[in-house]
C-alpha cells in the first residue's frame, strides 16, 4: 500500500451539533431512521472480495468483516479449495479415536509463531468455546498443583469474552450479562478496565496510568485472598464491549507483574484483536508481554470455517508434561480436520501475501483519514485503535464526555444509516461508557483491502454521521 494519499475534506458546513432529546421522542427517531425499504435486515445472495451483495438492492461495502472476522475478503478459491480437498480425504474424525494431519500441522503453525511461547494448541469452533477452556485450564491446572483453593477469576469491566456460562461470567458487558446475571458464576469478580479516553486523569502519562491500574488489580487480589485467584483475563485490544481500545505502554506489564507476584495465571483473550487484526500477528508481541494461556479466533480462518483455539504456555504445559496430567475437556467438532486446513490455508495467505505490515501501513491510512474527517465532529469524541481495527465513540457532549440516553441507540442508528443510505457495513455497539451507557461503531475492513476501498470507507461512514447527527 502506498505511503502517500489523498484526504478529501470534510463539509464543514454539513457537520455540527444537534440536541436529541432523551424523552418519548427518541423512539421515533430511532424507528424513522430503522426503517429501510424492507422490514428486518436484507437477505444476502453473495458475498465476494470486500462486498455483500443482498438479493435486493446495490452491494454494500464490508468495512466490518461481520464481527472482524472476514480478514481476507470473501469468496477466495484457494481457501474453498483447501477445505474441499480435505473433505475428500476425510471431512471428520474424533478428536479421541485418531490424530489428523492438518491439525498437527495448523497447531505446529500456530506454536512456531508465537516462536515457542505457547507450546500446546487445542482447536475447537468458537471464541465462547476457547475462553471456556481457558477458565476451566486454568483451574485444572491448580488442581494439578495441589492448589484446589483457587477458584476465584478476576476480569474487567467493559469487557466481553463469550456467550458460555462461564465466559459471560467472566465478562462485565452490563446489557450482555443483563438476563443471566442470577446464574452467572460468583466466583468471577471484576476491575476496571484499561479506558485512557474516560479514565486518564489530566497530565496522568502512561506510566502512572498503568501504575494506578496495578494497584488496583492488586488490591483485588487482597480483597479475595491473594493464593485464592486461579486468573485474570483481559483483551490487549478491546474489542466490541469498548470499541477498539488498546491498552496503554506498560499496562499489560503491569497486570503480569501482579500475577506472577501471586502466581495466578494471565489470560489474553485475543478472538477479537488477534491473529494479525490490531498489526502483529498476535496482540501481546507488540510488547513481548506473554500470557499463560491465549484464545484466538475470527480472523484465524477468516470466517471460510468456525475456527477457535486455545494456545497454552510454557507454565502450564511443563507441570502437564512433569506429572503426566491431560486437560479434562473435549468437545465433538474439537481438532476438527477441515477446520484445520482452512485456518491454515488463510495463515499461509496471510503470511505469504504479507498482510500483516499491509495492516499496519493501511491503518495507518484509516487512522489518519478518520481523524482528518470526523476529528472535529461535535459528537464524536473519541477515534481510537490499532492496525486494522478502530472504534468510533459517539458523546452528547465534546467537552464533558456525556454520553447518550441508551434509549436512542445512537450507535445502531449510525449503523442502520450506514447500510441503508450508504451502502457500508460497520459494527455497532454499546455500554463503552459503563452502566450500558455509551455508543461506539467498530471499522474493521479486511487485511488486503486496497487504499481506494480504506478511503471509501471512511467516506461513507463519514456521511452517515453526518446524516444520523443532522449534517444533511
Amino acid at each position: 500500500m502506498g505511503q502517500f494519499f489523498s484526504i478529501p475534506e470534510a463539509s464543514s458546513s454539513k457537520i455540527h451539533s444537534r440536541k436529541i432529546e432523551s424523552d418519548a421522542s427518541s423512539e421515533t427517531v430511532v424507528d424513522s431512521l430503522s426503517k429501510g425499504p424492507a422490514e428486518g435486515f436484507p437477505l444476502l445472495e453473495k458475498a465476494k472480495g470486500y462486498y455483500w451483495y443482498p438479493g435486493d438492492g446495490a452491494r454494500i461495502l464490508d468495512a466490518c468483516g461481520g464481527a472482524g472476522v472476514a480478514c481476507i475478503g470473501h469468496a477466495r478459491r484457494d481457501v474453498a479449495q483447501a477445505a474441499v480437498s480435505q473433505m475428500k480425504a476425510f471431512s471428520y474424525v474424533s478428536y479421541a479415536h485418531f490424530k489428523a494431519m492438518p491439525v498437527q500441522e495448523v497447531s505446529d503453525w500456530l506454536i512456531q509463531s508465537t516462536e515457542g511461547e505457547m507450546q500446546k494448541v487445542y482447536l475447537m469452533c468458537s471464541g465462547s468455546e476457547a475462553v471456556e477452556a481457558a477458565l476451566k485450564l486454568s483451574r485444572e491446572y491448580f488442581i494439578w498443583k495441589d492448589e484446589p483453593q483457587r477458584v476465584n477469576f478476576i476480569g474487567r469491566e467493559e469487557s466481553y469474552h463469550g456467550t458460555t456460562i462461564g465466559s459471560l461470567s467472566a465478562s462485565g458487558h452490563v446489557v450482555r450479562r443483563g438476563p443471566f446475571e442470577p446464574i452467572l458464576g460468583p466466583q468471577f469478580h471484576k476491575i476496571s478496565s484499561c479506558n485512557p479516553y474516560r479514565q486518564r486523569h489530566p497530565e496522568e502519562g502512561d506510566e502512572a496510568f498503568s501504575t494506578r491500574k496495578a494497584v488496583e488489580l492488586e488490591e483485588k487480589f487482597q480483597q479475595l485472598g491473594p493464593d485464592t485467584v486461579a486468573a485474570v483475563i483481559m483483551e490487549p485490544v478491546v474489542g466490541a464491549a469498548l470499541g477498539c481500545v488498546p491498552a496503554v505502554q506498560g499496562y499489560l506489564r503491569a497486570m503480569k507483574i501482579v500475577c506472577e507476584k501471586y502466581g495466578a495465571l494471565l489470560i489474553f483473550d485475543e478472538v477479537m484483536c488477534g491473529m494479525g487484526r490490531t498489526g502483529s500477528l498476535h496482540a501481546w508481541q507488540r510488547e513481548m508481554v506473554v500470557p499463560d494461556l491465549q484464545t484466538i479466533g475470527k480472523g484465524f480462518a477468516g470466517g471460510y470455517m468456525p475456527a477457535s483455539a486455545l494456545l497454552v504456555g510454557a507454565k502450564v504445559t511443563e507441570l502437564m508434561k512433569r506429572e503426566d496430567k491431560a486437560f479434562t475437556h473435549g468437545h465433538t467438532y474439537q481438532n476438527h480436520p477441515v477446520v484445520a486446513a482452512t485456518a491454515l490455508k488463510v495463515q499461509k495467505i496471510i503470511q505469504e501475501e504479507n498482510l500483516i505490515a499491509n495492516v499496519e501501513a493501511a491503518g495507518r491510512t484509516l487512522e489518519q483519514v478518520l481523524h482528518k474527517l470526523l476529528g472535529n465532529h461535535p459528537n464524536v469524541g473519541d477515534i481510537r485503535g490499532r492496525g486494522l481495527f478502530w472504534g468510533i465513540e459517539f458523546v452528547r457532549d465534546k467537552a464533558t464526555k456525556e454520553p447518550f440516553d441508551p434509549a436512542l441507540q445512537m450507535a445502531h442508528q449510525v449503523f442502520r444509516v450506514a447500510m441503508r443510505d450508504f451502502r457500508v457495513l460497520v459494527y455497532h455497539g454499546q455500554g463503552c461508557a459503563g452502566d450500558g451507557r455509551g455508543d461506539h461503531i467498530m471499522i474493521m475492513p479486511a487485511y488486503n483491502m486496497p487504499e481506494t476501498s480504506i478511503l471509501d470507507v471512511a467516506k461513507r461512514v463519514t456521511r452517515a454521521v453526518e446524516k444520523v447527527f443532522g449534517g444533511c
